[in-house]
């Protein structure tokens, strides 16, 4: 089977990466394979289906430019499609004095983005947007919105497919041969020829990576995120999006309020290490994925440095009372009562050798490879503008 371009991966990166190749250059012969039998289903499917503004990212980075430039893509693409989407907005809420300095921080960031009509927040103003909420300051995002990731995924899928793209499911790959003006991708089932290979993998990433590139030197840490959802009868509590002030230690943005596409309230994440790499309960367990982990050097100095961190992490994912604390720092009305059981998702963490974990966007390229070997948030709604970097790149090599 011969291709131009053959991608790994049927996220949103990797669709909208095919989508971005079929889009520009219609003559090329573009092909995605993907292990699941259906797209979307890690990542782009089990996250919180929130529209990032890119107010947290440092200006010229890879997440701002792609979260910026991809949220306009985003908002055009699902306005063209009919894909329903709501920009409710929301705020980030400070709870004490130690956070107004980075709470300021974030401002500056979402200004130097180029975002529009941010305004800070006293507590008075911030009980007009959210009268439930408990804060000293906070900042009005008025960017930011809701929308289902794995419509839109689907969407990304169906589109390249009627301009000529091919979408293989149900093929895990298992290895890729570079010859010197060629690649074969094999999977259990068949085997793809084509001029450049794009791994988007997502949890497998460094996996894939490492098949044509042993030298890459990071690994990806999946940290699962947990959520409750809130009862109905409690739902009036938020009405919009509330986010605290994130740690900067950590590329993840604390528990917070999430109004969902479908209706209802998530509450949540908390980020604990997974024990697979698709560890969605707590009861999957891969030994030898989680061998991996322990024994990679860079994890191991995460966990010498932020143990005190991590086991608040774990508290919380075993302790609904210790998880309700959390969300009452944001929210003093919430009780242990009012929560659910709900989703969790997990998130592809690269972590360097020495114990950084990466906080922007990485992606490597190769004789006759494109590896992104670090996307998690927000590389959903980045999406369409990764695959235009990628898109871009790749053509370069016809």
């Amino acid at each position: 089977m011969q291709y131009d371009v053959i991608i790994v991966g049927g996220g949103a990166v990797g669709l909208a990466t095919a989508l971005q190749l079929k889009s520009s250059t219609p003559a090329l012969k573009v092909v995605v394979v993907e292990k699941e039998t259906v797209v979307a289903n890690h990542q782009t499917g089990n996250n919180s289906n929130v529209i990032h503004s890119g107010i947290y990212y440092k200006p010229g980075s890879l997440k701002a430019t792609n979260c910026i430039r991809g949220y306009h893509l985003l908002i055009d693409f699902c306005r063209t499609h009919s894909i329903p989407f709501e920009l409710c907005g929301k705020v980030i809420v400070a709870t004490d004095e130690t956070e107004l300095p980075y709470l300021k921080n974030i401002f500056e960031r979402g200004q130097q983005n180029g975002l529009q009509n941010l305004k800070m927040l006293n507590a008075g103003e911030l009980k007009e947007h959210e009268p439930h909420v408990a804060g000293i300051a906070g900042i009005h995002v008025p960017q930011t919105g809701i929308v289902d990731y794995r419509v839109v995924a689907e969407k990304y899928a169906e589109v390249f497919q009627q301009l000529g793209g091919v979408l293989r499911l149900g093929e895990k790959v298992i290895d890729i041969q570079l010859g010197s003006d060629k690649a074969v991708v094999v999977t259990q089932k068949e085997s793809y020829t084509g001029k450049l290979v794009v791994n988007c993998a997502g949890l497998y990433s460094d996996k894939i990576a490492k098949l044509t590139a042993p030298n890459i030197d990071v690994k990806i840490i999946p940290f699962r995120g947990e959520y409750y959802k809130l009862k109905k009868e409690k739902e009036y509590l938020v009405k919009t999006l509330i986010y605290p002030v994130p740690d900067p230690n950590f590329p993840f943005l604390g528990v917070h309020f999430t109004t969902m596409p479908g209706g209802g309230v998530e509450c949540g994440p908390n980020a604990v290490l997974a024990f697979a790499r698709e560890g969605y309960k707590k009861s999957n367990v891969n030994l030898a994925e989680l061998g991996e982990t322990l024994a990679w050097p860079g994890f191991r100095k995460i966990v010498s440095k932020y143990w005190r961190t991590g086991l608040g992490e774990m508290h919380r994912s075993y302790s609904k009372a210790a998880f309700t604390k959390a969300l009452q720092k944001l929210m003093p009305d919430i009780r242990e009562e009012d929560l659910m059981e709900g989703g969790a998702g997990v998130r592809a963490q690269a972590c360097d050798r020495t114990g950084g974990l990466l906080d922007d966007f990485l992606i490597v390229e190769g004789k006759q490879v494109i590896n992104v070997c670090n996307a998690p948030s927000p590389a959903a709604t980045s999406s369409l503008a990764i695959g235009e970097t990628v898109a871009t790149w790749a053509k370069s090599r016809f």
